[in-house]
Parts: C-alpha cells; sequence; structure tokens
C-alpha cells in the first residue's frame, strides 16, 4: 500500500475513534441521542420565531405572554379554535350551530384550556410566528406558536382533539398541515373525536 492510501487509513481511524470518545463523553454527563433532539429540536423552534414567555393561559387557544422587549401580548392561536370554556354569546352560537348543550361545550372547552396549561404553563418560553394578517379584531396577536420541543401548538392540540380547524384567509399558510392533523384525530378518536365526548 502507497503511503498515501495509509495515510487515510490512519486519518480515518483518528475520526472514528474521536466520534465515539465525543458519544462516551457525553453519556458519562448524562448527555444522551434524546436530549440531543431535545436540544435540536429547541434550536430549530427559536429559529421559527419571536420567544415569548408564558404569563397566563386564558383557555385553550388563548394566553399572554411576555416579549423580551417586556412588552405583555395576549396571542390567539391561528388556525385552530377549541370550545368555550365560560359562557358568552359564541358559545351560545356554536351550541344551536353544532346542536350540543352549553355545559357540554364548557366542560370541552375546560378540558382543552386543562391540556394548553399542562404543555405552556407560567414560565414557558415559546416562540411565535405570525402570518399575513397579525392582528385579530380584539387586537391579539395571531400565531403559530412553537414548544420549547420543537412541536407547533396550533397543530398538537388538533392531533390531540382538542382543537378543530378554523382557518381564514390570508392566515392560511398551513391549513393542509391542520387538515391533516385534525383527520388523524378523528380516524384515531382522539379527544373530542372519541366515543366519551
Amino acid at each position: 500500500m502507497g503511503r498515501k492510501v495509509i495515510s487515510y487509513i490512519l486519518v480515518g481511524l483518528v475520526l472514528v475513534a474521536f466520534y465515539h470518545l465525543i458519544g462516551y463523553q457525553f453519556s458519562k454527563m448524562g448527555i444522551t441521542g434524546e436530549v440531543l433532539e431535545r436540544e435540536r429540536k429547541s434550536a430549530e423552534a427559536s429559529q421559527k420565531g419571536v420567544p415569548c414567555k408564558v404569563l397566563r393561559v386564558y383557555d385553550g387557544d388563548t394566553f399572554k405572554c411576555r416579549l423580551e422587549n417586556g412588552e405583555k401580548v395576549r396571542v390567539r392561536l391561528i388556525g385552530i379554535d377549541t370550545p368555550e370554556s365560560r359562557r358568552n354569546k359564541k358559545l351560545m352560537r356554536e351550541a344551536r350551530r353544532m346542536g350540543i348543550s352549553a355545559s357540554e361545550i364548557i366542560r370541552m372547552g375546560k378540558e382543552a384550556s386543562s391540556f394548553t396549561k399542562k404543555l405552556i404553563p407560567p414560565g414557558t418560553v415559546v416562540y411565535l410566528e405570525t402570518d399575513v394578517q397579525v392582528h385579530d379584531r380584539y387586537g391579539r396577536l395571531l400565531a403559530y406558536v412553537y414548544l420549547p420541543d420543537g412541536r407547533m401548538l396550533n397543530e398538537v392540540l388538533l392531533l390531540e382533539g382538542y382543537a378543530r380547524i378554523y382557518t381564514f384567509p390570508p392566515n392560511v399558510k398551513y391549513v393542509e398541515r391542520f387538515r391533516a392533523a385534525q383527520e388523524r384525530a378523528r380516524e384515531l378518536g382522539k379527544g373530542f373525536w372519541s366515543e366519551e365526548f
């Protein structure tokens, strides 16, 4: 064998040994592939949007958070809707349209609210991505919200059956993705699509 070939083999062996040594050091420190994957997803989430620290969750699709500049914003998740958790005019319209009692809708709304509170308790840093229309008529910031692990909260609520699609142009960036998530929840009988509800 020529000197060049032997040099390449030695370099290759050194790289393999280095790779295994790094992996061993990570495992000694308790850093597993799962932890590294979580960190990667968290970095991806932060690239998706503006960080905002959760202050309070109002219901399944609305919460308040503080931006890095100190501004507090009320956020409404784009493209989805969770049932009402309090008595109001919208609740009565929903009850008539869906043919479900107001108390049943409130029960479902409280389930959705509880699920969201578990995912983004106060202190959680989420990442906000806007679409074409940035605010709704109530002044709330309309956003796709990314969790620290990189998942999109809007989509998670659909996948788990705690929300339904509620998209309106021009904010339709992820409409196909949301349709697929809702269909999957329906097929699997998740959340509100289950027999119990």
